[in-house]
């Protein structure tokens, strides 16, 4: 079994320093909910958001929400060959339980990860779904426990999908960026064993993990 974790992804509750701002205060009376209830997202917090720092990594939920799709659609995840993992710009951890159908619409999926970072929990039947717990990308490498970290990046050694694929180990533990631009921090690149490109230009994080499963599906089931 492999591990995928979604590494500094943009995916946050509206931080306390904007809670004033109109733009969010206009946003969550929309919704109906309280300014620090809702998810910071760029396409209603833009202005907000100017000057904060880490700019160009936060404010994209819909982003995270395509590469959980992507990565909960297949039958890698159905089959329980995959644990997946959010972690967060902020230092949190959300785990996925078994078999778990993400909503495909996004105001429902920003919804469920609203009531999580609440709650903490969602539960079916007295089974965790998701759970979220305020963990560092070091610690969780450290519960995971892999034989090998490969992260993906565009400063790394350029190989194809079909070559990474073909020489993982089991127990590896793939890590590619939950953000719209930049590069993973200090704090990530040291916990990396391997630092792999993938395409000479930049390609979205959902397409790699698309692409990257799918490779690493036919050598499982093909």
């Amino acid at each position: 079994m492999i591990s995928l974790i979604l590494a500094e992804s943009s995916l946050e509750l509206i931080p306390s320093e904007l809670k004033s701002h109109p733009s969010v205060i206009s946003h969550a009376q929309k919704l109906g909910k309280k300014p620090l209830e809702i998810l910071l997202d760029n396409s209603w917090h833009f202005a907000a958001m100017k000057g904060i720092a880490n700019e160009i990594k936060r404010g994209r939920p819909d982003l995270v929400h395509f590469c959980i799709l992507e990565a909960t659609s297949i039958p890698l995840y159905q089959k329980n060959e995959i644990k997946i993992y959010i972690h967060t710009i902020n230092d949190k951890v959300i785990y996925f339980g078994n078999n778990i159908h993400i909503p495909k619409s996004y105001h429902r999926f920003a919804g469920l990860i609203e009531k999580l970072f609440l709650e903490k929990t969602i539960d079916s039947k007295g089974n965790n779904l998701l759970e979220i717990k305020d963990k560092s990308f070091s610690d969780l490498i450290d519960e995971i426990n892999p034989s090998i970290v490969v992260g993906f990046s565009r400063k790394g050694k350029q190989l194809s999908f079909e070559n990474i694929v073909n020489t993982i180990p089991e127990n590896s533990c793939l890590v590619i960026g939950g953000f719209q631009k930049g590069h993973f921090s200090d704090n990530i690149l040291k916990r990396i064993d391997q630092l792999i490109s993938l395409n000479d230009s930049s390609l979205e994080a959902h397409v790699i993990v698309a692409r990257l499963l799918y490779e690493y599906e036919k050598t499982i089931f093909m």
